[in-house]
């Protein structure tokens, strides 16, 4: 290895490792700040290490756990759902977040039929197999042109594992679902707060953000219809 490569492979060390140390601490006293019953304290610090892009699934559970006990039961949805995000089989996380639903009585989508049928799978996971079935059909192109049919046949497999990505990515658990933290909402026909109402919407409930228009978003509800929400009512899921 070069001297020049090795001192850029130590510089990166050297940088990195107060970074995770900090957040291991951080984390740490956030817990112990849970513990001692100050929430909000611990909510600014768990904020702090997602803030810093050091995201994992017990880190948005112990988040939603703060906020639950804090009383903010929007929030509290908010990262239990984040955390199932990155762990769909977090016990923990799915527990709190159906007594956190049941405590607000928050509103859920209803995904499509096709939808259900591939929730089986995430996102990655059919962009990955139908990469895979991709390649291996120009694969079979190139070294056995005479098998234009197995070849065919895998290319239409890699377009349906596209198609079942692009369904779930714009789906009710793609990159518009949004859940809403603020009391007292309401869905309304339009950009004003003297608009007719379309349907409340108590913390927790999920929305689909269809379009952004200054301080307003226009969503699909979970009654099948759609309206204007406040932006800063609602936040979405992904980061």
């Amino acid at each position: 290895m070069k001297p020049s490569a090795l001192f850029q492979i130590l510089v990166l060390l050297l940088f990195a490792l107060p970074s995770a140390v900090g957040a291991d601490d951080l984390f740490a006293k956030a817990n112990t700040e849970f513990a001692a019953g100050s929430f909000k304290a611990a909510i600014a610090d768990y904020n702090a290490i997602a803030g810093s892009g050091e995201w994992s699934a017990n880190l948005f559970y112990d988040l939603g756990n703060a906020y639950f006990r804090d009383g903010d039961f929007g929030r509290a949805i908010l990262n239990y759902d984040r955390a199932l995000r990155l762990d769909r089989h977090h016990p923990e996380a799915d527990a709190n977040l159906r007594i956190a639903r049941d405590q607000t009585h928050s509103l859920e989508l209803s995904p499509p039929a096709l939808e259900r049928y591939l929730n089986f799978g995430t996102t990655n996971f059919f962009a990955v197999v139908g990469a895979i079935f991709f390649w291996l059909a120009v694969i079979f192109l190139i070294l056995r042109p005479g098998r234009m049919l197995w070849a065919v046949a895998v290319m239409v497999l890699a377009g349906i594992c596209a198609f079942a990505a692009y369904r779930l990515e714009s789906g009710t658990r793609g990159q518009s679902l949004a859940i809403v933290i603020a009391g007292n909402v309401e869905a309304r026909v339009a950009t004003a707060d003297s608009a007719r109402s379309v349907l409340a919407l108590p913390p927790g409930s999920e929305v689909l953000i269809l379009q952004e228009r200054g301080d307003w978003s226009y969503a699909a509800l979970p009654n099948d219809q759609r309206g204007w929400i406040a932006a800063n009512a609602v936040e979405k899921v992904r980061l």
